[in-house]
């Protein structure tokens, strides 16, 4: 395999990613400031972890920044990739969720990172992954268009083909096969870029540059909604749904968790308040009803373009 690119060029776009994002988030929240956590891990590495807490459009906003190595994979890692046995590895990358207050913002997620795998020295696999989705309580249909708009512009200069791959990978992957429904309205979703490293690089900051163009607007439109108990208990309803997919399903929690990550910074995707209710089943014809038709894989520029 040739020679790659130092791993500093993809950590110095990452930081300064984590960077960008609290300070949009610190301004379109007006409030409140992250609170940075910088840690170390006795195996290889840290990170920054940064939560934005009680402010006046976020309940909770986690981004954490985070460099990890190590000589031995994860289980979850080394099933999945048997031929990186007896290596040493090193992952970067940058996480966030976001849990506004307002019932009528949606949560939302975004992630990019970077891995390399070593033997004597040499660099034996290498690849690119994240995406961002969201996930909303009550939705709105200009917000889901702008959302995915936003995603296909931004894979436009990667190939025609680029937005409905890593569309359809993000329903896929963000699927709650025990409910039978997905997390949200989706987004992109893409692992094991190892094409080009410079186009694939290019890409991962594509990603990363576009979250903030997706999901600052919706912010601005949704964040002083009116909104009362009934809503309120909605969203603290769903929430349960996101803490289901992060503990059951998502890879990078159970990577983390196995690699000997720090738990505070892998499960900062937790929401601080959220309720279950047995056998909850929303008024018919209700708001609350009304989004089930939305948690399912659909071709939304196609259908909601047409009905606007």
């Amino acid at each position: 395999m040739s020679a790659l690119p130092d791993i500093a060029v993809v950590r110095d776009y990452l930081t300064s990613l984590q960077d960008r994002i609290c300070a949009a988030i610190e301004a379109a929240d007006g409030s409140a400031k992250f609170a940075e956590d910088a840690w170390t891990r006795n195996e290889g590495g840290g990170g920054r972890t940064r939560i934005l807490r009680d402010g006046a459009v976020f309940e909770q906003a986690g981004i954490g920044f985070s460099d990890v190595s190590g000589t031995r994979l994860p289980p979850s890692a080394s099933a999945a990739r048997p031929e990186l046995a007896g290596t040493s590895w090193r992952a970067v990358g940058v996480s966030l969720v976001f849990h506004p207050r307002n019932p009528y913002l949606p949560t939302t997620h975004a992630n990019v990172r970077h891995f390399r795998a070593e033997r004597d020295g040499e660099t034996v696999a290498w690849w690119f992954g994240g995406g961002f989705d969201l996930t909303p309580f009550h939705p709105f249909d200009e917000d889901v268009l702008h959302w995915h708009r936003t995603a296909r512009d931004l894979c436009a200069p990667f190939g025609d083909a680029r937005y409905a791959e890593h569309k359809r990978w993000c329903d896929e992957y963000f699927f709650l096969r025990h409910r039978g429904e997905t997390r949200g309205v989706g987004g992109l979703f893409f692992d094991d870029l190892h094409t080009d490293f410079d186009a694939d690089f290019a890409y991962l900051r594509a990603v990363g540059d576009g979250f903030l163009d997706a999901y600052l607007p919706i912010v601005e439109r949704r964040k002083d909604t009116p909104y009362g108990e009934r809503e309120r208990a909605f969203q603290l309803y769903r929430r349960g749904r996101y803490v289901e997919f992060n503990l059951v399903y998502d890879r990078g929690t159970l990577f983390g968790l196995q690699s000997g990550g720090r738990s505070e910074s892998i499960l900062m995707s937790l929401p601080p308040l959220v309720r279950w209710e047995y056998g909850y089943a929303p008024e018919a014809g209700s708001d609350e009803a009304r989004l089930g038709d939305y948690l399912r894989p659909r071709d939304w520029l196609s259908e909601l373009s047409s009905e606007s």
